[in-house]
């Protein structure tokens, strides 16, 4: 591939991984999440560069970007925007919230109670808020990353499966190796080093229309017939495991809805024109078959209790599942 959008994309791509060192599969997914027009859940420990991913990215998309710091004390007005009364004229005027910008950062999405996560359901899955009667769309492109920190569990709020149906996306990160960790110490000195004013800003830009075309040549993939039903039937697998496994029917309780499968064609896609090709194939869909997957799987206490996770129950499917 050789025409603009890509290039961009792959120029970007290039940059990121140079200010986000160790964390290739965060620069990957946060890319596809873009390229798919979807929502990203990162789940690292602190310091993993989770929100430093999303803000070089801000820093050369064209759009705007807003960091959400999710509480226990946070309103869901305080996401969606609410009506102001203006004493002057006598009228109430929508003053928007935070979700409308281009790039929401909702950092540690599972401090916040029920009631403010599901202000993200409507904004998340329609492209769209609702107060009162009126419903405002909001700007395109629009994503959600979301971050939780899997250490601490003391005042957290567990995020419902409604909710992490509509996330894209739920990526694990771990720490990187030693020879990433000296790069890492490298770049912190010569950031520490420079002054705000002195730093080089990228020349890379990535336009508004640049992301729409990208996401139209993704969707315009071509995947053969055999691929998409061994997508179809990976899914469907999760759903009916008796038929492949009696150990697979023991471990679980509910398998990927619709929204799984449409996420896996789109991803598998955005994996497949990242990395310059004009096809998808079984391996793409391999590939990105555990992040779009593992949220959407719930395992059985059984399954639990034998320390059984939703990544072992997606590996025994992609191992039972025949490639047609």
């Amino acid at each position: 591939m050789t025409n603009k959008s890509h290039a961009v994309f792959l120029e970007i791509r290039a940059h990121l991984q140079t200010r986000i060192i160790g964390q290739q599969r965060l620069v990957d997914r946060l890319l596809i999440a873009l390229l798919a027009d979807g929502h990203l859940l990162v789940e690292g420990a602190p310091g993993l560069a989770k929100t430093t991913a999303i803000k070089e990215l801000a820093d050369v998309i064209e759009g705007d970007f807003h960091r959400l710091q999710f509480t226990p004390d946070l309103l869901p007005g305080d996401l969606t925007g609410s009506d102001v009364y203006r004493p002057e004229t006598g009228d109430f005027v929508f003053q928007k919230g935070p979700l409308f910008h281009n790039l929401v950062l909702a950092d540690e999405i599972n401090r916040a109670p029920a009631k403010v996560q599901s202000a993200l359901l409507e904004a998340m899955g329609e492209r769209q808020i609702t107060v009162g009667s009126t419903t405002y769309p909001l700007p395109r492109p629009f994503l959600v990353m979301a971050t939780q920190n899997p250490i601490e569990q003391e005042g957290t709020y567990p995020l419902p499966e409604a909710q992490l149906d509509r996330f894209l996306m739920h990526v694990f990160i771990d720490y990187p190796d030693a020879q990433a960790e000296h790069r890492i110490l490298e770049l912190a000195r010569s950031q520490a080093e420079s002054t705000y004013s002195s730093q080089k800003k990228t020349s890379i830009s990535l336009s508004k229309s640049d992301v729409e075309n990208a996401q139209q040549e993704v969707l315009a993939m071509h995947m053969a017939e055999p691929v998409q039903e061994y997508l179809v039937q990976l899914v469907l697998a999760s759903r009916n495991p008796a038929a492949y496994s009696e150990e697979l029917a023991r471990w679980i309780s509910y398998g990927g809805s619709p929204r799984a499968t449409i996420a896996l064609d789109r991803c598998a896609r955005a994996h497949a024109w990242l990395n310059d090709r004009d096809y998808v194939s079984p391996e793409d869909v391999q590939a990105m078959a555990f992040d779009v997957l593992r949220h959407r799987i719930l395992i059985s206490y059984e399954a639990e209790a034998d320390g059984i996770t939703p990544d072992a129950v997606i590996k025994e499917l992609i191992k039972l599942v025949p490639v047609s």
